[in-house]
């Protein structure tokens, strides 16, 4: 190992600290809403207020994939994950936008878990990197949000 190699595990980065502590404040938020109706309007005021927050780029690319995934995916529900936009069936998060910002990345990042219905075999891809949304990408995010809700 080189000097500059650390050998002892450093902890969470600050990042991803306030991620988790985004995502506690999300669970005591959600569990204190009323009704169910009420839960849904105001996770999706959140999903957008959350996108409004962000840098331009992000902001612009965030908005369409918002848009995208709620006209092909209506089943989906907006909700915040971690401090990041997500679209969840039955309360599973099923997919997500993570903004470049918010782990200083090169890129944004639409991601998928579990329960999107995405296989292909023994392997598949299941997080996909955004510099922009185009025409072509928002095609593509339909149908794989349409696909992942099968």
């Amino acid at each position: 190992m080189s000097d500059t190699e650390s050998t002892t595990y450093e902890g969470f980065t600050a990042e991803e600290r306030a991620a988790m502590k985004e995502h506690a404040q999300e669970q005591k938020k959600a569990a204190r809403r009323a009704s169910r109706a009420d839960k849904a309007a105001e996770a999706e005021r959140d999903v957008l207020a959350k996108i409004a927050e962000m840098t331009t780029e992000d902001r612009i690319m965030a908005e369409r994939v918002h848009a995208v995934v709620t006209a092909n995916a209506p089943a989906l529900a907006p909700k915040l994950w971690y401090g990041m936009p997500a679209y969840a069936l039955d309360g599973k998060i099923v997919c997500f936008f993570q903004s470049a910002a918010k782990f200083t990345s090169r890129y944004a990042t639409l991601g998928f878990n579990d329960p999107a219905k995405l296989d292909e075999g023994a392997m598949w891809p299941t997080a996909f990197a955004l510099t922009e949304v185009t025409a072509e990408v928002e095609e593509r995010i339909a149908a794989l949000v349409r696909r992942a809700v099968g």
